[in-house]
């Protein structure tokens, strides 16, 4: 066994073990990936100060988001297919991430469903949901949910159209995928994730066959993705699943201070700023680097959390003290999850706590509550996206 002291390291484990096309879907951006590299890159920018002399004993890194109680402030990120990268994978990782004490957000596009997660937990979990036609299949999909006992639910608002990730539409990964002879023969040499996959029946979107008008097995699925997602999408709409759902609504996907004050304005519990981790518009801004905009947009009218880019603990930190509730992992868990199970998303969770508790101490603080502007040093500009132009 490797010793494994960071993220990175899972990441090339994981590399290793999982078929390309399923690697791929996750360690990818759309067109030439600048906003992908750069959710990452720009963190860099961000510096620390160090304290010292200060008593760093008794730290804690405990906190709240939407008034649920959390070891840390890491969300699972919501992440499509995931029980492709590992079988029953959103299981697997629901667990960890209740044992550890941090929130899970099962994506709609799941292979487990909502009722698999539900059984194999005790805590609630949040569902994300993305803005379907359908409103039949939406109505039933929050009954559902509620059935589950999920605690919230996260609206996805950036996916009216799919921006183009060309590894994806190379290696035919689609709902459902397109196995080609390539992808055939790498899957082939994944032989502990194949036999892993052959000991599940779960294999598909469980939250959509057997569930969505039309779709009654895999090979239906692809007509029924073409035409769900609704272009038309507006601030009315969303405040309508709002009503429907009835209960705490994180919005997921805003990237500019307008938004932000239309989200608060219908009543969301909380926003995540998010490009979809590079996955949508190409060359739209970093996600940290909004965060400050949207911060002075909302003030304190709603929870303001921050995803895409998050992979370390001291990433966790500064997004937190330039003034974020909450941090989402999606990469971080995806890849330790395909490099061991149950166990490497766990262990993502290690490492990401043990970063932000000696960091937050390094930094002279002991509670993550408490942390601010004052432990950073940031760019003149860097919250201001035309410095870049």
């Amino acid at each position: 066994m490797p010793v494994i002291t960071n993220i990175e390291d899972l990441r090339r484990i994981y590399e290793r073990r999982t078929p390309r096309m399923f690697y791929d879907y996750a360690e990818s951006g759309s067109w030439t990936e600048q906003t992908f590299r750069e959710n990452t890159s720009d963190f860099r920018h961000i510096r620390l100060k160090q304290r010292v002399a200060v008593d760093m004993s008794g730290r804690s890194t405990r906190t709240t988001m939407i008034g649920e109680d959390v070891a840390m402030p890491v969300a699972l990120a919501p992440v499509g297919l995931t029980g492709m990268q590992c079988a029953d994978g959103e299981i697997k990782a629901a667990r960890a991430a209740e044992a550890f004490g941090v929130p899970f957000t099962l994506s709609t596009m799941s292979i487990c469903s909502i009722e698999d997660v539900a059984a194999h937990t005790k805590n609630p979990f949040w569902f994300q949901v993305y803005t379907l036609k359908d409103d039949d299949f939406m109505r039933r999909l929050f009954e559902r949910a509620h059935a589950a006992n999920c605690s919230a639910i996260v609206i996805t608002v950036d996916l009216q159209l799919l921006g183009q990730r060309h590894r994806d539409l190379k290696n035919g990964l689609s709902a459902p995928p397109k196995l080609t002879v390539k992808s055939i023969a790498n899957m082939m040499t994944k032989v502990p994730w194949g036999l892993e996959m052959l000991g599940t029946k779960r294999r598909f979107f469980g939250n959509i066959v057997g569930h969505a008008k039309g779709v009654t097995d895999p090979s239906s699925l692809s007509t029924w993705t073409a035409e769900a997602f609704d272009p038309a999408l507006d601030w009315k709409r969303i405040a309508q699943f709002k009503e429907w759902w009835g209960g705490k609504v994180i919005i997921k996907g805003i990237m500019e201070p307008e938004d932000a004050r239309r989200a608060a304005e219908i009543g969301a519990d909380a926003i995540i700023v998010s490009n979809h981790g590079g996955r949508q518009l190409d060359g739209a801004v970093s996600s940290i680097r909004m965060l400050p905009a949207i911060l002075d947009a909302v003030g304190d009218k709603v929870e303001v959390h921050l995803d895409s880019g998050i992979r370390s603990g001291q990433d966790v930190l500064k997004a937190v003290a330039l003034g974020a509730k909450g941090t989402y992992i999606g990469r971080a868990f995806t890849y330790g999850l395909g490099a061991m199970g149950e166990k490497g998303v766990t262990k993502a969770l290690e490492i990401i706590h043990k970063e932000l508790d000696v960091t937050m101490g390094l930094c002279g603080e002991t509670d993550v509550n408490r942390l601010g502007a004052h432990n950073l040093y940031v760019p003149q500009g860097f919250g201001d996206p035309t410095v870049l132009l």
